[in-house]
């Protein structure tokens, strides 16, 4: 069975070096508005998580593909950051740090699929991508966050809780 693929790419998407600038359903500021679409990104990545992550290879077929990769890497960092939280409250307020906090872009040390990211072509380029992987970052710990926590109680749902490494979404 081969791993999943972004549906996500239009004729018309932006690319920012080699990843795709898709739109996002979101309510933090950045370079990717998705007014009035149904699905996104990250909802494909979020959907998609828990088969993707089995995959030693992964083809990538197109730009929605390195987005869809970013996400993913970002989802398995969120849920160990998720894991030790026991409200929703914690959880909102580590995701927002997690989401803010200074990372590293393609092409600088520390990012770790350099080999598969091709490097901003200019400052422009370098700040439009560092804004828009921090408003996936930040949209997609929210949202995580709404699939941890029981709305109920307010705590991590059972199914989070007794999986370790937070791997069912």
């Amino acid at each position: 069975m081969p791993a999943y693929h972004s549906t996500m790419l239009e004729g018309n998407t932006r690319t920012v070096a080699n990843m795709a600038l898709l739109p996002l359903k979101t309510q933090f500021k950045g370079p990717a508005r998705g007014d009035g679409i149904d699905t996104d990104i990250i909802d494909e990545a979020i959907y998609y998580f828990k088969a993707n992550v089995f995959f030693k290879n992964y083809e990538i077929k197109n730009e929605a593909d390195r987005t869809l990769i970013y996400i993913t890497l970002y989802i398995s960092e969120c849920l160990k950051k998720l894991q030790k939280c026991s409200s929703r409250g914690q959880g909102e307020k580590e995701m927002y740090t997690l989401g803010i906090t200074n990372f590293p872009i393609p092409g600088e040390p520390g990012f770790p699929l350099n080999a598969m990211y091709a490097k901003p072509a200019n400052k422009q380029e370098e700040d439009t991508m560092r804004l828009y992987l921090q408003q996936i970052r930040q949209e997609t710990g929210l949202r995580l966050c709404d699939r941890v926590f029981d709305s109920q109680t307010d705590k991590p749902s059972k199914v989070f809780a007794f999986c370790s490494g937070g791997c069912v979404l």
